[in-house]
C-alpha cells in the first residue's frame, strides 16, 4: 500500500510552496515543526511573521504591475483590515511595508494612537474608519482629527453619522469623508441588501443636500464591500460595474472625490488545491475600472483595498497531538486531539471553514481515513472532511502522531476570546512568535503561555484578582 506521502502527492501534488518533508517530518517555510513541538509542547499556536510582509508585497506588486500595464492614471494604497488580527506583533509587522490601516470599532483608535506614541506610525497615516459607529467610536475619531491625524477618513455608514462630525469637527482644512454603499447581497443570501452602508439610490441626494453645502467637509472616498469576496463570478463583476458607475456619476458632481475603496475579500490558501489566479483578478479589476471610467469620461480613481484574511491567514498554524484512538464502528475511526476546534478554530465550527491540514510526522506510514475529534463534550467538536475531498486521511500508525492546521491566522484568536473563558473551560494554548534573523536563523518568542487554572478561576470569580 502507498505511504501517506505518496498518496498526498498523487492526490494533490506535494510538496507545495511553504511545505516540504525532510526525514519523514513536515517543515513549514523551513521551520522544523517537530523541533517546535519538542520545545514548546502541544497544543501550540504559532505565527511566522515574515509571511505577513511577503503577502503584502505580493499584492502591492500585482496592483502596481497592473496599473503600469493598463496605463491606469490612479494610484494604489494597501490598507490592513485590523479586525482580522489586532495583535501588536501582527500590526507592527504589517506596518513595516509602507501601508495604512482600516478600522471597524472604537478601540482601534487608541490602538493607533499607541502605535504613534511608540514611533511605529506617524500622524500622516491614512486610517479608513468603517463600521456602524458608536458614540465612543465617533468621539475617538473627532479627538484624533483635532490631535493632528489629518488623514483619518470616517466612512459614513448612515446619514445620521454625519451630524456629530458636523457639530464637533473644527479644523483649519476641510475634513475628508467617505461614504459606504449598501451593497446588494449575493443571490443565495437571506438578505437583499447589506445592513452596512447607505442605499445606493440615496447617496447623491444625501451629498447634494447635506455635505455639499458645508465647506468644512468634502467627500473624498466611495467605499463598497462585496460580502462574498473577490471572485471571478458574474455576480462580482456585475456589482463592481454598478459601483464604479456610481463613482463616475458622483465624481461629475463632486470634484473632490478621487478614491474608490473596493474593500477586502482577497482569498487566502485554505486548501492544498487552492488555485486562485491573483494576477488575473488584479489585472481584471484594474482594467474594468479603467474601462468604465473611460466610457463615462471620468478620471480613474485612486484604489484602496482593505485586505485582512489575505494579509495574516497564511502566517499562522496550530499543532496538536493525537491523544487517543477510538474505533466506534466498522467504518468510523476517531483520532482524539489535545485541543478543540470550537475553542481554538471557531470558524471550523461556526462557518464550516476548512484549513490546510497535514500530519507533522510518520509520512512514510500507510494512510487511512479518519475523523478528528476535539476534546470538549460537544457533538459539534470535530473535523471530518477537507474542502477538496469528502474525507480526512492521516498516517496509519500506532506511533505518537502530531498534526497541524495551517493558514489559521485570521480571526481565530479573537473569536476564540484570547485569554478569556472557553467552552468546557479549555485553556488558551501556548502561542509562539517566529521571526527571521538577518543570518536566516529563526528567532522564537513565547507571546502567551498556556492558560492555567488560577487565571480561569479568577475570571469566573472564584479567586480575587
Amino acid at each position: 500500500m502507498q505511504s501517506y506521502q505518496e498518496f498526498l502527492d498523487l492526490s494533490v501534488g506535494f510538496p507545495q510552496d511553504g511545505f516540504e518533508i525532510i526525514d519523514d517530518e513536515l517543515y513549514f517555510h523551513d521551520l522544523n515543526l517537530m523541533e517546535m513541538i519538542e520545545t514548546y509542547g502541544t497544543p501550540l499556536r504559532f505565527t511566522y511573521l515574515p509571511i505577513i510582509s511577503k503577502k503584502i508585497q505580493q499584492a502591492k506588486i500585482l496592483f502596481q504591475t497592473a496599473i503600469l500595464k493598463h496605463n491606469y492614471r490612479g494610484s494604489y494604497k494597501y490598507c490592513y483590515c485590523t479586525k482580522s488580527s489586532h495583535f501588536r506583533h501582527v500590526v507592527e509587522e504589517a506596518l513595516k511595508n509602507d501601508i495604512h490601516l482600516e478600522t471597524s470599532s472604537a478601540f482601534d483608535m487608541p490602538m493607533i494612537d499607541a502605535l504613534e506614541k511608540k514611533g511605529i506610525v506617524n500622524k500622516s497615516i491614512t486610517v479608513i474608519c468603517n463600521g456602524f459607529k458608536t458614540y465612543q467610536y465617533k468621539q475617538y475619531i473627532i479627538d484624533m482629527l483635532h490631535d493632528g491625524y489629518r488623514n483619518i477618513i470616517p466612512v459614513l455608514d448612515n446619514k445620521e453619522e454625519f451630524n456629530i462630525y458636523d457639530d464637533e469637527v473644527e479644523l483649519e482644512e476641510p475634513c475628508n469623508l467617505g461614504i459606504r454603499i449598501a451593497a446588494e447581497e449575493q443571490p443565495d443570501s437571506p438578505f437583499y441588501t447589506s445592513r452596512l452602508g447607505i442605499r445606493l439610490e440615496d447617496i447623491l441626494d444625501f451629498y447634494n443636500n447635506k455635505v455639499a453645502p458645508n465647506p468644512n467637509f468634502k467627500v473624498k472616498l466611495l467605499h463598497f464591500f462585496i460580502n462574498s469576496g473577490i471572485s471571478d463570478t458574474p455576480y462580482y463583476w456585475n456589482e463592481l460595474e454598478k459601483y464604479v458607475t456610481l463613482y463616475c456619476k458622483f465624481k461629475k458632481i463632486n470634484p473632490d472625490l478621487d478614491t474608490l475603496d473596493i474593500g477586502g475579500g482577497m482569498p487566502f490558501k485554505d486548501s492544498l488545491v487552492h488555485d486562485f489566479d491573483y494576477e488575473y483578478m488584479v489585472n481584471e479589476i484594474v482594467n474594468r475600472i479603467k474601462q468604465i471610467c473611460a466610457v463615462n469620461e471620468v478620471m480613474e480613481p485612486d484604489i484602496i483595498t482593505e485586505f485582512g484574511k489575505y494579509t495574516v491567514a497564511e502566517a499562522s498554524g496550530i499543532l496538536y497531538k493525537v491523544i487517543g484512538r477510538k474505533q466506534q464502528n466498522d467504518r468510523e475511526k476517531w483520532l482524539m486531539l489535545d485541543g478543540s476546534f470550537i475553542t481554538n478554530l471557531p470558524d471550523v465550527w461556526a462557518l464550516n471553514q476548512k484549513y490546510v491540514l497535514l500530519p507533522i510526522n510518520n509520512w512514510d506510514s500507510e494512510y487511512e481515513r479518519v475523523n478528528l475529534g476535539g476534546i470538549t463534550c460537544d457533538g459539534q467538536d470535530y473535523y471530518s472532511q477537507e474542502s477538496h475531498i469528502n474525507s480526512v486521511f492521516m498516517p496509519k500508525t500506532r506511533k505518537l502522531q502530531y498534526l497541524g492546521f495551517f493558514h489559521t491566522g485570521a480571526y481565530q484568536e479573537v473569536l476564540s476570546g484570547y485569554g478569556g473563558i472557553h467552552h468546557c473551560l479549555l485553556p488558551s494554548p501556548k502561542h509562539v512568535l517566529v521571526r527571521r534573523n538577518r543570518d536566516e536563523t529563526f528567532n522564537f518568542e513565547v507571546f502567551g503561555e498556556e492558560q492555567n487554572s488560577k487565571q480561569v478561576l479568577r475570571l469566573l470569580g472564584y479567586q480575587q484578582a
